[in-house]
């Protein structure tokens, strides 16, 4: 069940234009995949987890999620360390339909440097870089 009530894009988030979202609090980032990311991918029906621990690389795919049409790379956004995931993916992947910028969250990422990159978009940005990508196709 999608939650079509929950702001596709919240102002608070930056965006990737990989359609992961970023919540960004001092030297951490809370990641996820954007309402139109889970919108495009259909029913969430499994998600692969990274460990605690594991060392990620800007612009480098970490983790993947399964859904009823796709399986879909999930890409770090940073240099970093993950020191958190969301476990109730494991039981209740379709978190990610219902709820993508809430209960369902990938992980959190440690960030080894203060500098993100100039590539993240604030929300304005990534709806007008959907616009122009649905567009193209």
């Amino acid at each position: 069940m999608r939650n079509k009530d929950c702001e596709k894009y919240p102002k608070n988030l930056k965006y990737t234009k990989t359609h992961e979202w970023l919540k960004i609090e001092e030297r951490k980032i809370t990641l996820g995949i954007s309402y139109f990311a889970q919108e495009q991918l259909g029913d969430i029906v499994y998600v692969e987890l990274p460990k605690i621990g594991m060392e990620v690389k800007e612009q480098k795919m970490f983790m993947e999620i399964e859904s009823s049409k796709a399986v879909s790379k999930i890409y770090s956004p940073c240099k970093g360390k993950i020191v958190a995931i969301n476990k109730k993916l494991g039981e209740n992947p379709g978190l990610i339909n219902s709820d993508p910028y809430g209960e369902g969250w990938l992980v959190e990422i440690e960030i080894m440097s203060l500098v993100l990159p100039d590539t993240l978009l604030d929300s304005i940005c990534y709806e007008n870089f959907l616009k122009e990508e649905i567009k193209d196709d």
